[in-house]
């Protein structure tokens, strides 16, 4: 059974720092493409950033740039995201999803083509 586990999530200061992983089990195909989203309360969900497993590729939304890292273990069975100098704004549910990209180097940036989903793990910073 293909499963994406999000954990790393809590609660923080302004300006500091927490780790999330996307843990992914029973899958088959070792090149995918793995993304960070997160939504906040009334808000619509939105891209944080992205990797694919098996290239150089990686993507941040403007909002994190500098501040977020995102990457993944040798095998690419588990994606981190290092957030640094976290803001009130950071404040979300965040949600890791992924799809097989057998063939190509780059992610699509369409959400919806991103069909494996986690749970969600909140984050919530205090200023």
């Amino acid at each position: 059974q293909e499963q994406l586990v999000e954990s790393g999530g809590g609660s923080v200061q302004a300006g500091g720092s927490l780790v999330l992983s996307c843990a992914a089990s029973g899958y088959t195909h070792g090149s995918n493409c793995v993304g960070w989203f997160r939504q906040a309360l009334g808000k619509e969900r939105e891209w944080v950033a992205g990797k694919h497993t098996r290239s150089d590729w990686v993507y941040y939304t403007d909002a994190v740039k500098g501040r977020f890292t995102i990457s993944q273990d040798n095998a690419g069975n588990t994606v981190f995201l290092r957030m640094n100098s976290l803001q009130s704004e950071d404040t979300a549910m965040y949600y890791c999803a992924r799809y097989p990209r057998v063939y190509g180097s780059i992610c699509d940036l369409d959400q919806s083509v991103y069909h494996d989903w986690g749970q969600g793990t909140q984050v919530t910073v205090s200023s």
